[in-house]
């Protein structure tokens, strides 16, 4: 199988070779770890197949629940929306960066710029428009709402994510193209600013939240396709996050 990767400019060219694919996305259920004080995950029961000939639900959930991409109207109303992104820009090369032992003692980690430099130094440069993942372990709290968010107040809650000043190394000295965590939120969670996310969407990037699998991959040489539920007006939305691994 082969599918065509993202050379760091504004056209794709040439094929790679993948031998699996990876989901990287949750499923959408009641039960998910939600913000706190965002709404529920509902379904209700439209037709049956016995009283109408087939079966249909209505379902309803916020913008940034369970896995999801994030806009810059999340923050700022003048600022672009879901239809910012093109077909082309939901297509990218990604590294996984992984923090997870760094995690384990400390719920709070941010990643640092040594830790972007520790993983140069074993994988080379990270590349040019690529996506930068980070594994933090977190997937494995997803089905324990309160350990995953670690807390139930927003601005009290303990997971880890992106430090600013190893966010804004990546964008300015890499040129990445976006963020992604296995965690409710690519900043840490006592970060009530948000201010990994305002920086990055400020700048157009792409953020991906409560991803999963990403323990799956390898540092570097993924493609991942991201399927954008296209809302109008939306700060956010689901998505379905598929990796293509070499």
């Amino acid at each position: 199988m082969t599918a065509r990767p993202y050379d760091g400019g504004s056209d794709f060219s040439g094929s790679i070779s993948f031998s699996k694919v990876i989901e990287l996305s949750w499923p959408i259920n009641p039960g998910l770890p939600r913000w706190p004080g965002d709404p529920d995950v509902e379904f209700e029961t439209i037709a049956e197949i016995e009283k109408n000939g087939y079966f249909l639900r209505r379902f309803s959930m916020g913008e940034h629940t369970g896995t999801h991409m994030s806009a810059g109207s999340s923050f700022k109303p003048d600022a672009l929306g879901l239809e910012a992104y093109s077909a082309q820009d939901l297509v990218r090369p990604a590294i996984v960066i992984d923090i997870s032992t760094q995690s384990a003692i400390d719920p709070d980690y941010a990643l640092t710029i040594n830790d972007i430099l520790d993983w140069e130094s074993d994988h080379g440069p990270v590349p040019k428009g690529c996506l930068v993942l980070l594994h933090t372990g977190w997937q494995a709290k997803w089905h324990s709402p309160n350990d995953y968010l670690g807390g139930t107040e927003s601005g009290h809650l303990h997971f880890p994510g992106f430090g600013l000043d190893a966010v804004e190394i990546l964008l300015e000295g890499r040129i990445i193209a976006g963020l992604g965590s296995d965690t409710a939120g690519v900043e840490p969670g006592r970060d009530t600013k948000f201010s990994v996310s305002q920086f990055a969407l400020d700048n157009q990037m792409i953020v991906l939240e409560n991803l999963t699998n990403l323990d799956q991959l390898p540092p570097n040489g993924t493609m991942v396709v991201i399927g954008l539920l296209r809302l109008a007006g939306g700060s956010g939305c689901p998505v379905s996050v598929t990796a293509l691994v070499p």
